[in-house]
């Protein structure tokens, strides 16, 4: 084995990335970072306030979103806003419960994988 490194042919079909176009994909992973850490902080909340899982808190914040159609990191923003004493949107705070409510009982029953 050697320790050079050789430098290594890009993709088929792909060229030296323009600095606007690594300037573009740097802002696509500040994003998705960013939201990365608003989802995880929301199911923060979620484990704090009604006991549940992790895997169960992102299945919450996922139900939600579906079922509002609202976009998950925007769902994770008003659980965390929710937690400073904000209210929650309406419908947010229906699904939410909702989707809890689901969670909690299959948590109580012997039966269910929670």
């Amino acid at each position: 084995m050697t320790t050079s490194r050789t430098p290594q042919p890009l993709p088929e079909g792909r060229g030296e990335a323009s600095p606007t176009q690594l300037e573009q994909e740097n802002d696509q992973l500040r994003r998705a970072v960013a939201s990365h850490a608003t989802v995880d902080q929301a199911i923060g909340v979620l484990i704090a306030v009604h006991k549940i899982a992790p895997a169960a808190g992102f299945e919450v914040l996922r139900e939600v979103s579906q079922q509002t159609n609202i976009k998950l990191h925007s769902v994770a923003q008003s659980v965390i806003g929710w937690a400073f004493g904000e209210p929650l949107p309406r419908l947010v705070g229906k699904e939410l419960d909702a989707a809890v409510q689901r969670r909690s009982r299959r948590g109580h029953d012997p039966g269910q994988a929670g």
